[in-house]
């Protein structure tokens, strides 16, 4: 008797250590999933440093030209 007790009590705690083990599992995959969006989506709404930092060259190019451009309009007056 006093075996099949024991053999029940191991049976229920193996079932619920399976049981979050799955569950576990599942979460993990379910993360993974959200991940791998996450990292396909990204690029759609940020711009990456190399893009920012071309953006802003050209606007400081044609600052430049502006400048030159006003300076020559001074000294034109001047």
């Amino acid at each position: 008797m006093d075996t099949q007790i024991w053999n029940s009590v191991l049976s229920v705690a193996i079932g619920a250590i399976g049981f979050i083990i799955k569950n576990l599992f599942d979460e993990i995959k379910r993360l993974q999933i959200l991940v791998n969006k996450t990292r396909e989506e990204l690029p759609k709404e940020y711009v990456t440093k190399n893009q920012l930092d071309a953006d802003i060259n050209r606007i400081f190019d044609r600052l430049d030209r502006l400048e030159v451009k006003l300076d020559k309009l001074v000294e034109k007056h001047a």
